[in-house]
């Protein structure tokens, strides 16, 4: 009896690991669908402040596949006239149901959060508050297009795009 304790106390960490490689493989199933953003992207686009005005600025990202692929790392900064505008990061990973994420973003002003990703028809959606969305795609020249989005009464209007080239 004593010796088929030790030898469960020496095989429990093996089954654990195995374990968590099913899971692994789960994860980076799901990751791999969001490859796409891996990268260096650099490029422009517009925002509209409070008062409706809109903004420019440049914006670089750097994606890269983490955890042994199973979390997505994006760095990204944003700069208007030589200031720092947007500092940003954020992890992807996996959530619960087929092509759900979760979207863990960190920002510079110490806010961060963890929101609802999902992919749909190869379009990268995350939703930082009730009513506002950004979606991300390659576009047909292969740029990352994203857009901001704010819900009022039903109808989306945009107050965010950016247009970014793979270096």
């Amino acid at each position: 009896m004593k010796n088929l304790v030790i030898i469960c106390l020496i095989c429990l960490p093996l089954f654990t690991q195995a374990q968590n490689f099913e899971v692994n493989l789960e994860a980076r199933k799901e990751i791999k669908k969001i490859e796409f953003l891996v990268g260096e992207w650099e490029g422009s686009g517009w925002m509209m402040n409070q008062s409706g005005q809109k903004l420019t600025f440049e914006q670089t990202e750097k994606v890269s596949l983490k955890l042994n692929d199973t979390a997505l790392l994006i760095e990204g900064q944003g700069t208007s006239d030589g200031n720092i505008v947007h500092n940003a990061l954020a992890i992807v990973t996996m959530a619960e149901g087929n092509g759900q994420y979760k979207f863990n973003s960190f920002l510079q002003s110490n806010q961060q959060g963890t929101y609802k990703a999902e992919l749909i028809d190869n379009v990268f959606y995350w939703y930082p508050v009730e009513n506002v969305r950004y979606v991300i795609t390659l576009n047909d020249n292969g740029q990352w297009y994203e857009i901001g989005e704010a819900n009022s009464g039903g109808t989306w209007f945009k107050f965010f795009e950016m247009t970014l080239n793979k270096k």
